[in-house]
Parts: C-alpha cells; structure tokens; sequence
C-alpha cells in the first residue's frame, strides 16, 4: 500500500498550537529544508536486539539521499561506542559522534554549570560512569561525601544502591536524572525505566530531580550544535510523546510519530498538538518520504 502525506500528516507545523490550517503543498515545501533526520533508538531502530522492519532500508535511502542521521537516545546504560557495536551486530554503520546518550548530554551540562572535579554518586550502568569520568567528575567514596546524585538506567539496582542514594541527597547532594522514561522497551514488552528509579528515588528523598535528556531541550540543542542545523532543518523521529516529540516540538523541530515503541499510533493522533506526521512503522515511514517528495527536496529559491 502507498501512503500519502494526507494520510500521515496531522495538520500540524512545528511551533503551532494545535491543527493548522497550512496546505499540503505548502508542507512539501517547507520540509524540503530538511537537511537531518534524528532518530530515537529503542523503538525506533530497534526493540531489545533486535532490528525493527524498514529500518535498513531507510537508512540506505537517506544516506543515498545525502540527508545526515544522529542516533538521539534517553537510554544512558551504555557508551556512545558500545551503541556503535549494537549497530554493527544489526547490519548498522556509524560513528560515536553520531550518538548522543542522556549521559553523555548530562555529564556536558554538568560540565558547564558545576564545579570540575565534584564528586557523585552514581545509580546506573556504563556509560554515566564513562560520561561522568571522562568530564573529569569523580566517585564519591560515601553518600555523606557526594556534591551529585546522577540517576539513570540500572539493570543492576539493589536495594543498597537505592538507599546510597537517598542517603545522599538527605546529605545535601543534588539530584540530577539522565532521564524520567517510566519504562523501557525490550524484546518482551515495556518494562521499568530510569523514570522508575527516578520516582523511588524522589519518593524516599521527598526532593524532586534536575532532569537532562528528552523531552528536556539539551539534548535537542547538542544534537543542533554538533550539526550546525537550525531546528527547521531536521526532523525527530520518536515512539514516545512526552520525550522524543514534546521536546522537540518545544524548540520547533519537525516531528514524526511511528507506532512501534511506547506510544501507538491513535495515541499519538489523539494528542492536543500531535507530531507533524504519524506512520506505523519505518517501511511507512520511507513509503512516505520517498514517494511524495517531502524530505531531501531543495528549494533553488531563497528561503
């Protein structure tokens, strides 16, 4: 089946508030800006290790295209390097710099706005621990002795972790989340995410945490910086509402929905201010894009 931009697009421009009354013509027209597609990783590309149809074939397309990709993840269990070896095992080429984690976006606020050389206490996996060392933070050796509490993905928790932690912040440590995601997608279905250590952890603390990665706009901005985009010009494709496309649409980034992570297609549909465009999986998504002529089309004239 071919789709059309009537049936995936919502009425939606970035930055309006609710249905908009722009054409489609016009719509064609200005998502031929677009230089950069941003992609989600868990439900998006993939669901636990496994690959999610279309995907291959969209990023073939792109690169043939010439449109730039950056990986853009809440998901800040691992390094950008070890994602770089999960994608290798799918078939997937590309670089560190194309990833950006919410630890990696944590550990560079951080390093902009504290001290250097804090010390913190850490509830998660491998790559808050490398983001954090390599910005040259350090590991509190007691909860009474931590300046941070840094809380992401631990497929590790233990009860005295947990407790390490509330001990912390009672000390006086400040609380900082990579991310608030309340589950995590695996091959057997959504289960707890760092926004449920997160709540533990704001429950036993009674302190409410500063949080870093999506829907928070950090992330959105280093993804910007590193290639030299203005918003206009890229397009975030993500499976949850309230982080991959409420960030984005904040900093008026064009947004596209698709239907095989958290959130489902009528869900998105259902929003008061729904993606741009809404697709069931990535092989609708590149039907889409590659037969009507809306992403990679440059205009010749000025802007």
């Amino acid at each position: 089946m071919a789709f059309t931009v009537r049936d995936c697009w919502t009425g939606n421009m970035p930055g309006a508030n609710g249905t908009s009354s722009h054409g489609l013509d016009e719509v064609r027209e200005a998502t031929g800006a677009i230089k950069a597609v941003l992609l989600d990783m868990d439900g998006v590309v993939y669901r636990g290790e496994t690959i999610l149809d279309g995907v291959l074939d969209f990023l073939a397309w792109s690169e043939g295209m010439g449109i730039r990709l950056l990986y853009v993840t809440n998901n800040a269990t691992k390094t950008p390097s070890m994602f770089v070896d999960k994608l290798a095992a799918m078939g997937i080429e590309a670089l560190p710099d194309q990833i950006i984690t919410s630890a990696e976006a944590t550990a560079g606020w951080m390093a902009r706005n504290v001290q250097p050389g804090s010390k913190v206490q850490i509830v998660g996996g491998p790559g808050i621990w490398n983001a954090m060392i390599t910005r040259g933070f350090q590991p509190a050796n007691s909860p009474q002795a931590a300046d941070f509490v840094v809380v992401g993905m631990d497929f590790n928790l233990d009860y005295r972790k947990c407790a390490e932690a509330t001990l912390a912040i009672a000390a006086g440590a400040d609380f900082i989340a990579t991310n608030v995601d309340s589950t995590f997608p695996s091959e057997e279905g959504n289960i707890p995410g760092a926004g449920a250590i997160v709540s533990l952890l704001q429950t036993a603390s009674g302190v409410e945490p500063t949080v870093i990665g999506k829907p928070s706009p950090g992330m959105f901005e280093e993804a910007m910086a590193r290639l030299s985009l203005q918003p206009h010009e890229c397009l975030m494709v993500g499976d949850r509402y309230e982080t991959d496309i409420a960030g984005a649409q904040k900093i008026g980034i064009w947004t596209l929905g698709i239907g095989t992570g958290v959130t489902s297609v009528a869900e998105f549909r259902g929003k008061d201010q729904p993606p741009n465009f809404v697709v069931q999986d990535m092989a609708e998504f590149l039907d889409l894009f590659r037969g009507s002529n809306l992403l990679g089309c440059r205009r010749t004239g000025p802007h």
